[in-house]
């Protein structure tokens, strides 16, 4: 028998701003009042372009605001508990303090508990510390509530990869329901069920987890196109411009991916066996004369701590650089001596005469809020310079998925994701050939995220990209500096997913350990497998010990092909309504899959480490 839902909206409508941002006219078409029912265990992902409401419906939801029609219910004992993605601590004194104020404060050693788990010190003085420890501290005060509904506003942002990690483990076993909105789609892909859509002030959901929300965005919005033939001309340009341009922008995008694959084979035939960072061509003098950025032998220390131990690379033009690692790994450190603004200690930074750079940092530099669209652009003219070539403002604006009308709008109005957007389409017009990208994915919306692949794609010049989004490096980086913390530099062929492959598997032919090299026997004729180099032998493993050590890689192999398996699956938006029982078999068998493989890695790593020491 089905459970009573926990909350309940009908009919809701809200007014905001002088327009209906639910439930009312919206452009012409009528927009149905929302209607939400959250069961026991829901995992929602919810989604909408920046400026669509996704957080005031939230901010509903948790009845911080109310709304001008309907109704809201909640099961009586039900506890909601609202992670912000901007919490408020300039009232406290400590971490500590922030976590433990309110009515509905959680118990110390609960705090204290999760805390510890995220590697965060809730003594941090609050008004020192950054976004990264803030971001800890809120999880830490929301999660040691034991919420029977978690509301999540981009949990993931300021989190480095481990944090991820250890946040997506906890959901996995969390038994309440969520609702997250999120820009990061690995982190939405592993771990919702169903998906509600905010569009033009309607509220849809489907029983699809978000691996199948894109096929049917784009169902509708096929449907939608064919309802438009009706309409005249002049409606169907302004009313669904951007919709055609998303699913044109995305079937474009896999021609893309398609040679973004084919550069980084290019690029993997060019670096050496041990991974170290001298890359080669059949031609090396060519390939110096294509050289924009030569890293010789560079290395970087504080306090006597290694952050970046000696290394050399070789950057093209054209190639796309991501740096991956954990908070305080040396990631800005890298990218400061890559773009010259800091000295190594040791080595050369050498770049070509030419390169000229614009940079993208985290911060996201104030804009004024009383500017408007026009001046941010285009100085308050109606032209602006798009890399030396002229072009009309507010079809510049189209370009960036903004409304052409809101060109005299106030920067002060817009959401955070606008004007990250706003930003990003000022700088992306500046003449360049070096783009310099700090968390670029913070605060933008999933159609923002598509169109900034497609810009990085078509940039003629090099792009630094650092990011925590793991989605976004896949598919838009050639090569991945990854850095593990001890200052050793891992380079790597290919996205944030291949950089994970090679931390989680032993080296062939060479034992794993943090130099990269190992006193292993290659495979001879006759050894056994001979896909694969002998594991070493060390006098401090178990038999049992020894036996993962060398099957457990093919395990996680087989784990990852199911899971994939499973996704694929999945992803048919119109499984859940054909074959429930199948759909739900699938679900619980993928969520088996991944526990067994995060097990298997774990097992593997615990290994790996007596016999590197």
């Amino acid at each position: 028998m089905a459970q009573p839902p926990i909350l309940s909206l009908e009919g809701l409508a809200l007014l905001q701003g002088g327009r209906w941002l639910f439930g009312g006219p919206q452009a012409g078409r009528g927009a149905d009042p929302v209607n939400l029912h959250i069961q026991p265990g829901d995992r929602l992902a919810l989604i909408g372009r920046n400026g669509a409401g996704k957080t005031t419906m939230l901010r509903l939801i948790d009845d911080q605001i109310e709304a001008d029609r309907g109704t809201r219910r909640v099961k009586p004992g039900t506890r909601i508990v609202f992670l912000q993605q901007e919490p408020d601590f300039s009232p406290f004194a400590t971490l500590m303090d922030f976590a433990l104020s309110g009515d509905d404060a959680p118990p110390t050693h609960a705090v204290e508990a999760i805390a510890g788990q995220l590697g965060i010190d809730m003594a941090t003085d609050a008004a020192s510390a950054s976004g990264g420890e803030k971001r800890r501290a809120a999880i830490a005060r929301a999660l040691a509530q034991e919420p029977d509904l978690l509301l999540l506003d981009e949990p993931t942002n300021h989190l480095d990869l481990g944090a991820i990690d250890w946040l997506e483990d906890w959901l996995r076993r969390y038994k309440g329901a969520f609702i997250t909105i999120s820009h990061d789609r690995t982190f939405l892909k592993r771990l919702t069920s169903a998906t509600l859509w905010l569009d033009r002030g309607t509220l849809r959901r489907k029983e699809v987890g978000f691996g199948g929300y894109e096929a049917w965005e784009e169902q509708v919005y096929a449907e939608e196109a064919r309802l438009a033939e009706k309409l005249d001309a002049k409606l169907k340009i302004e009313a669904h411009w951007l919709e055609r341009g998303v699913t044109a922008r995305r079937k474009r995008n896999q021609g893309r991916l398609e040679k973004l694959h084919q550069m980084r084979a290019a690029r993997a035939a060019m670096i050496s066996d041990s991974g170290a960072a001298k890359l080669k061509l059949a031609n090396d003098e060519e390939f110096k004369s294509k050289s924009v950025i030569v890293a010789e032998g560079i290395s970087k220390s504080y306090d006597d701590r290694a952050i970046i131990k000696p290394f050399t690379l070789r950057i093209q033009n054209g190639d796309r650089i991501g740096i991956v690692g954990a908070n305080g790994a040396g990631k800005t450190t890298l990218l400061k001596l890559l773009t010259k603004e800091l000295e190594p200690d040791s080595g050369t930074i050498t770049h070509a005469r030419t390169l000229s750079g614009v940079m993208i940092d985290q911060q996201r530099r104030l804009l004024e809020p009383d500017a408007s669209v026009r001046d941010i652009l285009a100085e308050g003219g109606d032209w602006i310079d798009v890399r030396g070539q002229r072009k009309h403002v507010q079809a510049y604006l189209k370009d960036f998925l903004f409304d052409p009308k809101l060109v005299d709008t106030k920067v002060g109005i817009l959401s955070g994701g606008e004007r990250s957007r706003l930003l990003l389409a000022r700088e992306f017009a500046r003449t360049a050939n070096l783009l310099v990208l700090d968390e670029p994915t913070n605060d933008l919306d999933l159609e923002t995220l598509d169109l900034l692949q497609e810009v990085i794609a078509d940039f003629d010049g090099t792009v630094l990209i650092v990011s925590h989004d793991r989605d976004f490096l896949d598919k838009t980086v050639t090569i991945t500096l990854g850095l593990d913390g001890s200052g050793k530099v891992d380079i790597v062929a290919g996205g944030y997913a291949d950089w994970e492959a090679k931390r989680r598997k032993p080296v062939v032919g060479k034992a794993r350990n943090a130099g990269g090299a190992g006193n292993a026997r290659a495979s001879k004729p006759g050894d056994g497998d001979k896909s694969t180099a002998s594991a070493p032998k060390s006098d401090k493993l178990s038999y049992k010990d020894q036996r993962d050590y060398e099957l457990l890689p093919a395990r996680i192999e087989e784990l990852e092909a199911a899971i994939a398996k499973g996704e694929a699956i999945l992803a048919d938006p119109d499984l859940f309504a054909k074959d429930p029982q199948r759909f739900s078999t699938i679900s619980k068998g993928l969520e088996n899959a991944r526990a067994q493989k995060d097990a298997a890695e774990e097992r593997w790593l615990e290994i790996a480490e007596q016999v590197e020491g």
